[in-house]
């Protein structure tokens, strides 16, 4: 682990110790660490992003949560979301369906793929008419080394994990 030391002004040091304290970090070091954390991700996401159109770009890999609430009773926004998720079934690792009352239900949708392709649908599913209340969190992802299980397996699969 390496050391860093930085210097704030007295109120952004104020501001920063209240947000540790209501955010429940253990203390400066973790807060820094997720913070940064988040940048860097945001980092690889955008640059995925900007590169959707361009076939040489180097793909990263993301997982995302994606949640949205809408009417049951608005058959239209059922079909177009349940359609979407089954277009795109190589992206979409699973889903959960709450209902929250006699209209309104909360879909969660767990994706993982290319960012690019992961970042489309997910913000597809959220803007479809009739969805309320959509919000996305992508995770970024690097890949592992590629291996096979047992004695002479010839079937290799990619192991994907957060950035640290």
């Amino acid at each position: 682990m390496q050391r860093f030391t930085i210097s704030l002004d007295d109120d952004l040091a104020k501001e920063f110790d209240a947000f540790i304290a209501a955010k429940a970090y253990a203390n400066r070091s973790e807060a820094v660490r997720d913070l940064i954390r988040a940048r860097l991700g945001d980092a690889v996401l955008a640059e995925a992003g900007a590169q959707r159109s361009t076939a040489r770009a180097r793909v990263a890999a993301c997982v995302a949560n994606v949640s949205y609430v809408y009417d049951h009773h608005e058959q239209a926004v059922t079909s177009r979301v349940l359609d979407l998720q089954h277009d795109h079934h190589d992206l979409v690792v699973t889903s959960l369906h709450t209902h929250l009352d006699h209209h309104h239900c909360m879909e969660t949708a767990v994706l993982r793929g290319p960012a690019a392709a992961v970042q489309a649908l997910a913000e597809q599913l959220v803007a479809q008419r009739g969805v309320r209340h959509g919000n996305i969190h992508l995770v970024p992802l690097v890949a592992g080394q590629a291996h096979g299980h047992g004695k002479g397996d010839q079937a290799s699969h990619q192991h994907f994990s957060p950035l640290t």
